[in-house]
């Protein structure tokens, strides 16, 4: 049991990044114009809309690092770097963010985890 806590907490952290890329696509789909109200959003948060494309990206890429457990010391470190610099610049709820961050640190720490492909690969 223990040897998959870590696998565990990988997928559920990877999760919180796909759930935002879904969660946007069907809100793109929903609306018409719903990819320039979320460019709009961005913008009114301090951020130009043409990160839109580069957070979504981001959040799809490392998202389905961590959920395979491909590259995951490496994602973990951008993903939780990812997780701090968004909060500061969109003003998101800090508490939230920095324990995800800190979460994504922990497995930066710790990435072998049972089923993904870094273990595969490495044997």
């Amino acid at each position: 049991m223990q040897k998959f806590l870590p696998t565990v907490a990988r997928i559920l952290l990877s999760q919180i990044f796909l759930a935002q890329v879904i969660a946007l696509i069907i809100g793109f789909s929903n609306h018409p114009d719903g990819y320039q109200q979320y460019q709009a959003s961005l913008g009114s948060m301090g951020l130009p809309g043409i990160f839109a494309p580069l957070i979504i990206l981001i959040n799809l890429a490392g998202g389905l690092s961590l959920f395979l457990g491909y590259k995951t010391k490496t994602f973990a470190l951008i993903m939780a770097i990812y997780a701090v610099v968004l909060t500061l610049l969109l003003k998101l709820p800090v508490l939230q963010y920095l324990a995800i961050a800190g979460g994504l640190l922990m497995l930066h720490l710790n990435p072998n985890t049972a089923c993904s492909i870094d273990r595969i690969s490495s044997r």
